[in-house]
């Protein structure tokens, strides 16, 4: 075969080609869904309540998480369960960089390399920290993408657990079990929806991407692919560095509204919770990500309720502790017995709306 020949193989010059016509059509759908997602934060900034605007960013903050997990395991179909693990690095890292000096220098007095010295500006953490955190999936990513099936799953796992161990036991960086405070709150549900928008189209525009695709094709027969000239390894560690960077960003902007971070809220509750809803809504599907999380946030809220024994028609309800740990379980089960590629499959709004305009016609 002739050297031009090889330059045309799919694996090779096409993987970065843009294909203008399918670009366009893929940002206006990324566009619809990520105006159906802000639609309702925007009605809440309007007219919710206090307590339902800190629900609303939470839930904001858990779809940018769901994203992040729908970019590599959505198009890979390869279980991950450390993004949690990545969106506790975005927001230590933010803590570390963007906490004033004079705060560090009494949280964490014997930080290495004089950090406890150092000051970012808002933005210039919020880079750092995404940065950081794109590398470490790189680092990360680079043992991940030789494994596959359980074997790559179990070793997710043990990602998470060895994060959570260096937030714990690293007491000179991240104090350990204490919580690092002194964060800028900067952020709120107006920076969570911009945000959301952002990472929305930019998961769209991936998914429909040539990179996107191979990575799907890939995932329904390995072997095919491979023959076909697919380099699956570097397909796989692009999706794994874009999402464990969008949960960088996710953990940056959760640190910029609470102001202080704690390694538990980056461990095994936040990642299944997220994992649920990704699930429940359907992993190849970015719409599905939005249906999940309104889902699980709404039903989570309404668990919460029944957990502390409510009063219903003059009768003292018991309390219910676990719960919501017991419903996550719950839905989980349910959903894949039920209905295993989630409540919308691989169906995005936009072509559920062609769908339907084109039955009209006819």
């Amino acid at each position: 075969m002739s050297a031009p020949a090889l330059d045309r193989a799919p694996g090779r010059r096409r993987l970065w080609h843009i294909d203008g016509a399918r670009t366009l059509r893929s940002l206006r759908g990324g566009m619809i869904i990520a105006v159906f997602a802000v639609t309702f934060g925007l009605l809440i900034m309007l007219f919710g309540e206090p307590y339902q605007v800190r629900l609303a960013v939470a839930a904001y903050v858990n779809l940018i998480i769901v994203i992040g997990l729908q970019i590599f395991m959505g198009n890979s179909n390869v279980a991950n369960l450390s993004h949690s693990g990545f969106v506790g690095v975005g927001a230590y890292i933010t803590a570390i960089f963007a906490a004033p000096a004079m705060i560090k220098q009494t949280l964490i007095p014997n930080a290495p390399w004089g950090i406890d010295e150092v000051q970012l500006g808002v933005v210039a953490a919020f880079i750092v920290a995404v940065g950081i955190t794109g590398l470490v999936a790189l680092l990360t990513g680079l043992v991940l993408v030789r494994l596959s099936g359980i074997a790559a799953t179990i070793l997710t796992l043990a990602i998470l657990v060895i994060f959570h161990g260096i937030f714990v036991n690293w007491v000179d960086l991240f104090r350990g079990t204490q919580a690092f405070y002194g964060i800028p709150k900067v952020a709120g549900i107006k920076t969570m929806l911009v945000a959301t928008a952002v990472v929305i189209v930019i998961a769209r525009l991936f998914k429909d991407s040539r990179i996107g695709v191979q990575l799907r094709a890939s995932a329904t027969n390995m072997l095919a692919a491979e023959a076909m000239g697919v380099n699956i390894r570097a397909l796989r560690l692009i999706a794994w560095v874009l999402g464990g960077m969008v949960c960088g960003v996710a953990g940056s902007l959760y640190a910029y509204y609470i102001g202080t971070v704690n390694a538990r809220a980056f461990f095994f509750h936040a990642a299944f919770l997220t994992l649920s809803m990704h699930i429940l809504g359907g992993m190849r599907s970015v719409t599905g990500a939005v249906i999940g999380v309104a889902l699980i946030s709404v039903t989570m809220e309404l668990v919460r309720l029944a957990e502390s024994g409510p009063v219903i028609l003059g009768v003292q309800m018991p309390e219910l502790l676990g719960l919501s740990g017991l419903m996550l379980g719950v839905i989980i089960v349910l959903v894949m017995c039920l209905r295993p590629d989630g409540l919308m499959g691989g169906l995005e709004l936009d072509e559920v709306i062609r769908r339907y305009v084109k039955r009209g016609r006819n």
